[in-house]
C-alpha cells in the first residue's frame, strides 16, 4: 500500500498520531470491563470520603455506595443477569433486527439500493447516491460496505471518476446513521441506552425510538443535497478527469424474478401500513390515547415491534416471490442468521449493561449530574453554547473510540443526568450526540470501515493511502457538522419538535 501521501504534513502527522492512541486502546468490550472496575475503585474512594448527594427529583440525600463493600459485592452478583437481560436496549435491538435482517438476508435491501442507484437519470446521479447512502443504515453497518464500491463502479461505467462516486457513497453511508425516513435499529439502540441514563435522575422518563424522527427526516434532505453539491463542486473537480487503468466492473446479474419480487414486497408494506392507518383511526383505537390523541400513546410506545412487523411483511413477500422462503423454517433460518450477526452486539451489550448499572447503584453518576449542573450554573455556561461545546467534544472523541454505541453508553450516563439537571431533555442531548458522532466517523482512521473502502478505492488508484481518502472526506466531514449545528440551532430557536412531542426541555 502506497503511505508516502499519509505521512507527509502536520495534519497527517497529527491523524497518524490519533491513529497510533486510539490503536492502543483496548476492544470495546474490555474497555467497558475496565470501566466498570474503573467505577468500582471510585465508589470505595468517593465513600472513604463520605461523599453524598441531594437527588433532585426526590430531594432525598444519598450516600455513594461502595461497590467493593460487603453490601456492594452481594449487589454485583445478585444483578449480574438481570443487569444484562433487563438491559433496555438489548431486547428492542434483537427484535428490530429480527425483521430487519430477514429483509438484508433473503436480498431485498440489496437489490433496493442497486436499483434506486442504477435507474437515475444522469443528471441525478450523485443525488441518488447520496439519497442511498443516507438510508442506507437501514441494513446498519452493511452500507458501509455495499454502497461506496457500488457508486464507484456505476460512476466509472457513466465516465465519471469513480473515486467521486466512492467518496459521496462512503460520507452519506456514515452520516447516515443520523438521518433516516424510517425508525431503524440505530434508533432503537440510542433511545434505549438514553433511557437507562436518564432513570439515574427521573426513573419516569422513557426516550422512545421515535424521540428524533422529526429531526432525521429533515436531516435525510439536508445531507442529500449537501452531499450531492459537495461532490459536484468540489470533488469532481479537484479529482478531474480519470486517466487510470481500465477496470473489470462488471456486477453480479439479479434473480430474474427480484423485480417482481420488489413490487410485491412494495405492495405488502403499503397493504400493512393501510390497515396499521385504519387501525389508528378506528373510532376509540387501541392504538390512540384515553383522549385519543397519538402523542404520547401505545401506537408511540409499541413502535418498535410495529417496525418489525413492517419489516417482516416485505421481507416475507420478497422471500417467497424469489423462491428464497419456501416454509416457516426458512423464515426462522433467515432471522437466526440475522441474529449471528448480532454476536458482537450482545457480547459488548453484557459489559456496557454491567457499567451503567454500577454507575447508578453507587450513585456516582447523581453527583456528577448535580455537581456538574452546579458548576456550569455558577460560571453562567448553561445555555446552547454548551450543546455546541459538547457537540464538538463528540466529535473529537470520534478519533478515538469509533463505535456509536459504545461510545453512547460511555457518555450517557454522564452527559444525559448533567444535561437534565439543566433541564435539557435527554432526546435532545441524544440528538448532539448523533450529530457529532456521524459528522466525523468518515475520517478517522480506526474506523474498521476505512481500511475496506480504501481497499475498493486502490482498484482504482494503486497509489491511493489512507491520507487520500481521508482528504476526499474531510470536506464532507466539516460541512455534514456546520450544517447540522445551524439544523439543530433552527430546531432549538423555532420551537420544531425533534420528535412527536420532544422539546429541547422537560415540561
Amino acid at each position: 500500500m502506497e503511505t508516502k501521501t499519509a505521512n507527509r504534513g502536520f495534519f497527517n502527522k497529527m491523524l497518524n498520531g490519533i491513529e497510533r492512541v486510539g490503536n492502543r486502546l483496548p476492544d470495546p468490550f474490555i474497555l467497558f470491563v475496565f470501566l466498570a472496575a474503573a467505577v468500582m475503585v471510585a465508589s470505595l474512594i468517593f465513600s472513604l470520603f463520605g461523599a453524598q448527594v441531594k437527588h433532585p427529583g426526590t430531594g432525598e440525600t444519598l450516600p455513594i455506595n461502595n461497590l467493593l463493600s460487603g453490601e456492594g459485592l452481594q449487589y454485583i452478583l445478585e444483578s449480574m443477569i438481570t443487569n444484562f437481560t433487563g438491559f433496555a436496549p438489548l431486547g428492542i435491538v434483537l427484535a428490530m433486527m429480527l425483521g430487519i435482517g430477514l429483509t438484508e438476508k433473503v436480498g431485498l435491501l440489496d437489490y433496493a439500493i442497486k436499483k434506486t442507484i442504477l435507474k437515475s437519470p444522469a443528471w441525478l446521479l450523485t443525488y441518488a447516491v447520496a439519497f442511498v447512502g443516507v438510508m442506507g443504515n437501514i441494513a446498519s453497518d452493511a452500507a458501509m460496505l455495499l454502497i461506496p464500491p457500488l457508486a464507484a463502479m456505476i460512476f466509472y461505467k457513466v465516465g465519471r471518476h469513480p473515486l467521486a462516486g466512492l467518496a459521496v457513497g462512503y460520507a452519506s453511508a456514515g452520516a447516515g446513521f443520523t438521518a433516516n425516513l424510517f425508525i431503524v435499529g440505530t434508533d432503537a439502540l440510542l433511545s434505549g441506552i438514553s433511557t437507562e441514563a436518564a432513570k439515574i435522575v427521573d426513573d419516569s422518563i422513557v426516550v422512545t425510538p421515535v424521540d428524533n424522527w422529526y429531526f432525521n427526516i429533515v436531516s435525510v434532505f439536508m445531507l442529500t443535497l449537501l452531499a450531492g453539491f459537495i461532490t459536484t463542486k468540489f470533488i469532481e473537480p479537484r479529482l478531474g478527469k480519470y486517466t487510470g487503468e481500465a477496470v473489470d466492473v462488471d456486477m453480479d446479474e439479479d434473480d430474474p424474478r427480484a423485480a417482481k419480487a420488489f413490487r410485491n414486497a412494495v405492495l405488502a408494506g403499503l397493504a400493512y401500513i393501510a390497515i396499521l392507518v385504519i387501525g389508528i383511526f378506528w373510532p376509540d383505537s387501541p392504538l390512540r390515547n384515553e383522549d385519543g390523541k397519538l402523542i404520547p400513546s401505545p401506537f408511540i410506545s409499541g413502535i418498535v415491534p410495529i417496525i418489525l412487523f413492517l419489516f417482516l411483511t416485505v421481507g416475507i413477500a420478497y422471500g417467497i416471490t424469489v423462491g428464497k422462503i419456501k416454509s416457516g423454517k426458512d423464515i426462522a433460518g433467515y432471522m437466526a442468521e440475522a441474529m449471528k450477526d448480532m454476536s458482537g452486539y450482545i457480547v459488548l451489550i453484557f459489559a456496557i449493561s454491567q457499567f451503567i448499572a454500577y454507575f447508578n447503584w453507587s450513585n456516582i453518576g447523581t453527583w456528577i449530574a448535580v455537581n456538574g449542573a452546579e458548576f456550569l450554573e455558577s460560571v453562567n455556561f448553561t445555555g446552547i453554547g454548551l450543546i455546541i461545546a459538547y457537540i464538538i467534544f463528540t466529535a473529537l472523541m470520534n478519533f478515538l473510540i469509533t463505535s456509536g454505541s459504545a461510545k453512547w453508553a460511555l457518555e450517557a450516563p454522564i452527559f444525559v443526568p448533567l444535561f437534565m439537571q439543566l433541564n435539557y431533555h435527554p432526546a435532545f442531548t441524544q440528538v448532539a450526540y448523533r450529530i457529532a458522532d456521524s459528522s466525523t466517523n468518515i475520517v478517522t482512521p480506526l474506523l474498521p470501515y476505512m481500511v475496506v473502502v480504501l481497499t475498493f478505492m486502490q482498484k482504482y488508484d494503486k497509489k491511493a493511502g489512507i491520507g487520500t481518502l481521508i482528504s476526499l472526506m474531510l470536506p464532507f466531514s466539516i460541512c455534514f457538522l456546520i450544517a447540522w449545528i445551524i439544523l439543530l440551532l433552527v430546531f432549538f430557536y423555532a420551537g420544531i419538535p425533534f420528535g412527536p412531542g420532544i422539546t429541547p426541555f422537560l415540561k
